[in-house]
């Protein structure tokens, strides 16, 4: 059954993307076309209904910053997330990831949690992925990001929920957290955000033109005015003139800043004592696996690594593998000699051990370098941080009370 939702996926990925020829996908991009209009339509509606405060926003009272983008997928969002987190906690921040936990499995019992100053227990609290302190989840129960997340921030707590206003009153009343990042929270409007970033993929920066569900921008690109900040990503250093010229059409006040999504080592994916320098892939006969939005971008990052990729087995984003899926791969990889086996982070927290480790396994860290703008990134952080007169819970309090009897 999953193998068959994984080609299914595909095609319509190759449908949406025109690489499915043939009649029936020209009928399917016809009518895909005619929904879009109508999803465009009710994102129209959603976006007036908040305005006109016909549907209200729940303000918690503390910083909210949303990262997120106008597209599906594939702009590297989790890296950004990540040095948001580190680099705030490192100026004294106490930091939670709030995020829906996208196609993670439901809890077979709630989690229990009780309040380390008060000893009230929560019966029934949102996934607690990190404290600051531990892990309590997995990948399968977290979701692979959450968790990555929670694996590389020591010190910031990972909330999953898709109630995000309630995982958000977790965080400040029983973490005591002063600073909320909303993880993929363009379009999240239940809860009030306080700066909103934007990532925009340089490479497509507007998906392939049409709204879902004929394409892949969740909203119009002039939408792009609500950003407060713009973060091109997976730039290479070339001039994109063009691209800020198109996005200051739609947003004339937002600060611009580019940045790269550059790899910084290898890691063994069953034993994190084992990294190696990224030289380690010159003249390497590799077989990759991953299951991202954009694999041609991991294939092209190896091979520009010195990488010599035999083959790429993918997957639809999110994929979770099993062993049945990994083992005829292995045995792909053994008969073709390859040296190494390598996937991505994301990929490596739902990577099942096989029984028998002929091959390494390694995955490629990545790391959100600024190329253009750091001054940029201070101001927006010194923004977010200049917010620190008092204890969260003396100025949250009041504020979460009216917005629950809201």
């Amino acid at each position: 059954m999953a193998g068959d939702n994984n080609e299914l996926e595909k095609w319509a990925t190759d449908v949406i993307f025109g690489r499915a020829r043939g009649f029936v996908p020209g009928l399917m991009r016809i009518l895909l076309r005619g929904l879009s209009w109508i999803y465009r339509f009710g994102v129209r509606m959603r976006l007036r209904l908040y305005r006109k405060e016909w549907k209200t926003q729940s303000n918690l009272g503390t910083m909210v910053v949303s990262i997120g983008n106008i597209t599906v997928g594939g702009t590297g969002k989790t890296p950004v997330v990540e040095r948001f987190a580190r680099e705030l906690t490192e100026r004294g921040r106490k930091v939670a990831i709030l995020s829906r936990g996208y196609k993670s499995s439901d809890l077979k019992k709630p989690q229990k949690w009780t309040n380390p100053e008060t000893g009230v227990e929560l019966t029934s609290p949102p996934k607690i992925v990190s404290d600051g302190e531990a892990i309590h989840l997995g990948a399968k129960y977290a979701g692979d990001e959450p968790y990555m997340l929670a694996q590389n921030l020591p010190g910031v707590a990972v909330v999953v929920d898709r109630d995000r206003v309630r995982g958000g009153k977790f965080a400040v009343r029983e973490l005591g957290v002063d600073t909320l990042l909303l993880d993929d929270g363009l379009q999240y409007l239940d809860l009030d955000h306080s700066i909103d970033v934007v990532l925009v993929d340089q490479n497509a920066p507007f998906g392939n033109g049409y709204i879902l569900p004929r394409g892949t921008l969740r909203e119009p690109p002039r939408n792009l005015c609500r950003a407060d900040y713009i973060f091109l990503t997976k730039c290479d250093g070339e001039p994109l003139d063009a691209l800020i010229k198109r996005i200051r059409k739609y947003n004339k006040e937002a600060e611009i800043l580019q940045c790269t999504h550059g790899p910084k080592h290898l890691q063994e994916v069953f034993n994190d004592d084992v990294v190696l320098p990224l030289e380690a892939l010159e003249g390497k006969y590799i077989g990759a696996i991953s299951g991202i939005a954009q694999p041609k971008s991991f294939d092209s990052l190896l091979k520009k690594l010195g990488g010599k990729v035999m083959f790429h087995t993918t997957f639809s984003d999110h994929h979770a593998f099993t062993k049945k899926e990994i083992e005829p791969f292995m045995d792909r990889c053994i008969n073709r000699g390859v040296d190494m086996i390598v996937t991505t982070e994301k990929d490596a927290v739902r990577f099942p051990e096989p029984d028998k480790i002929d091959i390494p396994i390694y995955f490629l860290r990545i790391e959100v370098r600024i190329l253009e703008g750091e001054e940029v990134w201070e101001r927006c952080l010194e923004r977010i941080c200049q917010r620190v007169a008092r204890e969260p819970e003396d100025w949250a309090e009041e504020r979460l009370r009216r917005a629950e009897s809201a």
